[in-house]
């Protein structure tokens, strides 16, 4: 959660013309309390049977116990994934949290593609 408590609280991140929204296999009970402990403002989704997952395509970098890993997808007002980059999966290094100041460069080059 504190990727997006991080993302929500960056000012370059604000500025970017992106609507963030979190999605999650985590049952809205556990996402529920997430949201209250760390304050998130953002949308978070409940993905129960990983059907979202599956159709942006981040299923394929889903960890061995079968759950998705930190998969970002920058899709455009068209609905299309104009970027995805996921860092979770072993293969990508296994990150859970890209700081900010990492990721912003890479949505601003995808925003101006």
């Amino acid at each position: 959660m504190q990727q997006v408590v991080d993302l929500e609280g960056s000012p370059q991140f604000q500025a970017l013309p992106i609507t963030l929204v979190s999605i999650s296999i985590d049952p809205t009970p556990q996402l529920a309390e997430a949201v209250a402990e760390s304050g998130v403002i953002s949308p978070l989704l409940y993905d129960k049977d990983g059907k979202v997952t599956a159709a942006y395509g981040a299923d394929q970098w889903a960890m061995p116990s079968g759950e998705p890993g930190h998969t970002f997808i920058l899709v455009g007002r068209d609905g299309m994934v104009k970027w995805i980059r996921d860092y979770g999966a072993p293969q990508n290094g296994g990150l859970m949290y890209v700081s900010p100041s990492d990721l912003i460069p890479e949505l601003e080059a995808a925003l101006d593609e």
